[in-house]
């Protein structure tokens, strides 16, 4: 029921509005800026996520969540995505006053994939008790790479099969919390040796390779019932 509201209310929407629930940004701070109240209240801004300059605690995360939905409330909005990167590991932005996991290659070496469905089905439900309804999270590189500089331990493992097979297991513990779950970096940022924050990687791969490596934990997500997916910047010219 809630779902047929929602999409009556979106198929209503003027083209403004569809537009702006098309972003997610960010802003500084921990309360809602006038600027973000600006952008949810007059150009319909359809999702926010947070940084570690976002959070100094998680009563405070949780009330900033309470207040920004409030602004978009009161404008006749439809709910905010609220996101972050909780991967756990080397990459969380909310450390303290949660159970903070392991990142994905400790959960692996547990040799049990059940393992990263327990962790992230924990990491969910902490989310959503601060009104967080979108992890950026799981990554489903594959660790093909002794020399890149921004994978490593964020990836579950260097086989694609056991990455498939954990990453499965954190989409579905995430979203068995209510929170939805984002395989990344799409279609895999394994193989590089660049930070691709800071220049583009070049993947040369060609396509038979990529499908058989790069994409298959994705496609197992997906077909798994994945809700969403983070694309790389990254070029792959196959």
């Amino acid at each position: 029921m809630i779902e047929a509201e929602l999409r009556g209310r979106m198929d209503g929407m003027d083209l403004r509005r569809k537009i702006g629930q098309m972003f997610l940004c960010g802003f500084e701070g921990t309360e809602p800026s006038d600027n973000m109240k600006r952008l949810i209240g007059e150009y319909h801004l359809g999702g926010i996520i947070y940084f570690a300059r976002n959070v100094a605690s998680v009563d405070q995360v949780t009330k900033l969540s309470y207040d920004l939905q409030r602004v978009a409330e009161d404008s006749g909005n439809l709910p905010l995505w609220i996101s972050i990167d909780q991967e756990g590991g080397m990459v969380a932005r909310i450390t303290e006053g949660v159970a903070l996991m392991p990142g994905n290659m400790a959960i692996a070496a547990t040799g049990r994939p059940e393992s990263a469905h327990e962790a992230a089905f924990i990491t969910g439900q902490e989310l959503l008790a601060m009104g967080i309804n979108l992890n950026l999270a799981p990554v489903l590189d594959v660790n093909n790479n002794a020399s890149n500089p921004v994978i490593g331990v964020r990836s579950y493992g260097e086989s694609p099969e056991t990455v498939a097979a954990y990453g499965v297991q954190a989409v579905r513990g995430l979203q068995a919390a209510g929170v939805t779950a984002t395989a990344k970096h799409f279609p895999g940022h394994g193989d590089t040796d660049t930070d691709s924050h800071l220049d583009l990687p070049t993947i040369r791969h060609d396509r038979e390779r990529i499908e058989r490596i790069e994409l298959l934990p994705f496609r197992r997500a997906i077909e798994a019932g994945l809700d969403a997916v983070m694309s790389s910047h990254i070029y792959f010219p196959a």
